[in-house]
């Protein structure tokens, strides 16, 4: 995994909207000291609520509007250099609502990590928990994994899971994994800055030499 000289790794979060997932890492990394710091949140449109909270915390910010390129590779190119300026370990995707070229992935390969709405490999993509609902799933949650050119693929750091529930609504059951998801990134991210993630040459990840964790969420056996 890549270290940064010091010992305190680099963070740039992207997201896309409020940033719910953003918060819960910053405050994160703050309360709990890890050896850390969140140097940069980037986001995807420049009406994205999150972009003020961060200001407020004292991040540098940055929006760029894909509708302002020609092309997604001309939005990725000048993405990656906004990120680059803050020399980054890891880039971290929280409600980030794009889809990544092949170039801007394989660019930051092993450095690039997301928080997924479902337990991968199942339910990849948008509405999952629509689609949690009409498949008829009795568990539901969140993966934490490394990013590949695939998209919602890669190495899996950590899930977590809830209950559905009789009578769920997506609105309800996103609800509970939005909560899960609060607590299982900014663990799987600790871990990182920890130096305690690790991919095998079969590209699994371990966790101190264990297999990825599994968080249990409310109401879950």
């Amino acid at each position: 995994m890549p270290q940064s000289p010091s010992s305190t790794r680099r963070l740039v979060i992207l997201i896309s909207g409020r940033g719910s997932n953003m918060q819960a890492l910053v405050r994160a990394c703050r309360d709990e000291a890890w050896p850390a710091e969140v140097r940069a949140v980037v986001a995807s449109r420049p009406d994205a609520a999150g972009l003020q909270w961060a200001q407020e915390q004292g991040i540098a910010t940055a929006a760029l509007y894909h509708k302002d390129f020609p092309s997604r590779e001309a939005f990725d190119t000048a993405l990656a250099q906004e990120i680059d300026r803050h020399e980054p370990d890891y880039v971290l995707l929280a409600g980030f609502m794009r889809v990544l070229t092949p170039a801007f992935v394989n660019h930051y390969a092993g450095r690039l990590v997301n928080i997924h709405p479902s337990l991968l490999p199942m339910f990849p993509g948008l509405h999952t928990h629509a689609q949690a609902l009409a498949t008829g799933v009795r568990l539901h949650g969140c993966t934490v994994h490394f990013v590949t050119p695939v998209l919602d693929h890669g190495p899996i750091i950590a899930q977590g899971c809830v209950p559905v529930l009789a009578g769920d609504t997506p609105e309800a059951l996103a609800g509970r994994v939005l909560a899960v998801e609060h607590q299982v990134y900014p663990a799987a991210v600790r871990w990182l800055a920890q130096g305690r993630v690790r991919l095998t040459s079969d590209q699994r990840v371990e966790v101190d030499g264990e297999p990825p964790r599994l968080f249990m969420g409310a109401g879950a056996a």
